[in-house]
């Protein structure tokens, strides 16, 4: 759910924080206090295109915050931002923040990490989904309706099972349009590969050569300055005439001496003894070192070239030796199936002939579950338009269905054969029209409405943001409103901006938006109610705050 929207500087917002809470949340205020901001900051946080007009005057940027508890998000959310390379989210918190300036420099972050403008709308569609004269309407997509259709009648194992097939059929698409070429093109297909196998081959690498080829190559090609910097290192130790194990015997003498009159020096005595052990052992180390160093330039040709041999093959076929084997099994691979072309295209046919025919089976077992659904789901639709004010009205969704498949690259989609289009008359008389053709944003956030009772409990979108409902709604509608807001508030997050008092009364959280002059300035400032407050609010929304009214708003909210 959406806990927690913060918003600076954007219009009459100077700085708004709104703590949301589960359930209905409904949003009320005069004319022009601020209300639509929240929608403006919500389009804004999910990816819409920012207009700095809407940058507060006095003010040279503005930012939107907001904060989502996704501890109970259905949708792999997880996967998401991990595929965009963002930071998880902590503790079951998601971040969304927006920031844009007067200059026209937008910034956009998810969990503190910097994303583009399309992740975040992509992100956001997995949060909210908004309901009046605003972009955020899943619903009005035909791919969004086939899945609504789908969800409805639980039929989610079955889609999957014939995506499945699709991606198979897919994959062995490409693998014979690989071998399908001309006979110019199969000859330099088959010597490429042939030269790439063989030169990979014959390299013999080992996944962990090259370190241990560079060091040694290192030694070899500096083995006389080694050698130079080895035999000088022992000279000073013990071949020159003021070697240091010279100096350290002169140093024992002397140490003697004064331990022969000062018995409490015997510890220097012994400090001086195990330098002498430790040149000695230093003396052997070096000997040992100088010993092994070895000036062959014969093998210093030899670890050049292999060297050389491992850095060309790189730079063609990998960044790393594991790459470049990798790439030689892959070659080996297809030139193991261009080889065998004709065996291996019919071996491809088969299966793909085999896949379109199960594909067909599923798809059109799919369909026919569908069909079973629409009645059903256009009963359910039709009773709640009923209780929304639409007494006559009509709703279907339309499902077309491909009986035939030439191409099922072109012409089958991942959820089937099926096309479903939901269709809609609001009045007597009048042809259903495509849900998305309707004029009238009232009318479509009724129909959103209705849908949405009828699929609370299915759909997966945790966030539902309604703006305008009311439009040209009055009386008992708009009490059937108000209970339908609320019966999927049940099941989801519901945020609800209104006019109506009826209802506003259904709230479980509602807020009031006003507009304060501070310093001079007008501010637009949001308020969460009390039940006191609630009666006050819903008594201005009704006309006055009159007995009359005071006690209709106390009747709204029993």
């Amino acid at each position: 759910m959406l806990s927690t929207l913060r918003i600076k500087n954007l219009a009459l917002v100077e700085d708004l924080t709104l703590e949301l809470q589960p359930g209905l949340n409904i949003v009320t205020g005069e004319t022009g206090a601020g209300k639509s901001m929240i929608i403006g900051a919500l389009n804004l946080i999910l990816g819409e295109r920012a207009d700095r007009t809407l940058v507060r005057g006095g003010s040279d940027s503005c930012s939107v915050e907001a904060i989502f508890d996704t501890s109970r998000l259905k949708v792999d959310l997880a996967s998401v931002l991990d595929k965009n390379g963002l930071e998880p989210c902590e503790d079951g918190q998601l971040v969304l923040k927006r920031t844009f300036t007067t200059s026209g420099t937008n910034r956009q972050f998810i969990n503190g990490s910097p994303t583009t403008l399309q992740i975040l709308g992509e992100v956001g569609e997995l949060l909210v989904d908004m309901h009046g004269p605003h972009e955020h309407q899943s619903l009005l997509h035909a791919a969004k309706q086939l899945a609504i259709l789908d969800a409805f009648g639980n039929l989610h194992a079955a889609r999957e099972a014939f995506a499945e097939l699709l991606k198979r059929h897919a994959r062995l698409g490409l693998d014979k349009a690989a071998l399908i070429v001309d006979e110019k093109t199969y000859a330099q297909q088959l010597d490429l590969l042939r030269f790439q196998v063989n030169e990979i081959t014959s390299a013999k690498l080992k996944a962990d050569e090259e370190d241990s080829l560079e060091q040694e190559y290192k030694r070899a090609s500096n083995a006389a300055r080694l050698l130079e910097l080895s035999q000088s290192a022992l000279g000073l130790i013990n071949d020159e005439e003021n070697s240091l194990v010279t100096q350290a015997g002169a140093l024992g003498r002397t140490l003697q001496d004064l331990y022969r009159i000062d018995p409490s020096t015997a510890g220097m005595i012994e400090m001086q003894e195990q330098a002498v052990n430790t040149l000695h052992e230093l003396q052997a180390e070096l000997s040992h070192y100088s010993d092994k160093l070895d000036i062959d330039p014969s093998r210093l040709q030899e670890l050049e070239e292999r060297l050389n041999t491992i850095h060309s093959l790189k730079r063609k076929y990998g960044a790393s030796i594991g790459d470049v084997i990798a790439f030689g099994d892959e070659a080996k691979r297809k030139l193991q199936s261009l080889e065998q072309r004709d065996e291996e295209l019919d071996r491809i046919n088969s299966q793909l002939k085999k896949l379109e025919t199960d594909m067909l089976s599923k798809g059109k077992e799919l369909s026919a579950h569908r069909k079973k659904l629409v009645p059903q789901l256009n009963k359910a639709v039709i009773k709640q338009l009923n209780a929304l004010g639409f007494k006559q009205s009509h709703f279907d969704a339309a499902i077309t269905t491909k009986t035939e498949v030439k191409d099922f690259k072109t012409e089958v989609t991942s959820s089937g054969l099926d096309q479903v289009e939901f269709q809609f008359a609001p009045n007597p008389g009048e042809p259903a029209r495509p849900l998305r053709a309707i004029a009238s944003s009232g009318e479509l956030a009724r129909v959103m409405l209705a849908l949405k009772t009828v699929l609370a409990a299915e759909d997966e979108i945790p966030v539902l943001i309604f703006d305008e409902v009311d439009a040209n709604v009055g009386g008992e509608t708009a009490h059937a409103v108000g209970e339908k807001m609320l019966q999927i508030a049940n099941q989801r997050q519901v945020l609800c901006i209104t006019h109506l008092p009826q209802v506003a009364a259904a709230a479980t959280s509602h807020y009031v938006v006003n507009k304060q002059v501070k310093g001079g300035r007008t501010v637009s400032e949001i308020t969460l109610l009390d039940r006191k407050d609630r009666v006050t609010e819903l008594a201005r929304m009704l006309g006055g705050q009159t007995d009359a009214s005071r006690k209709h708003a106390e009747a709204l909210l029993k």
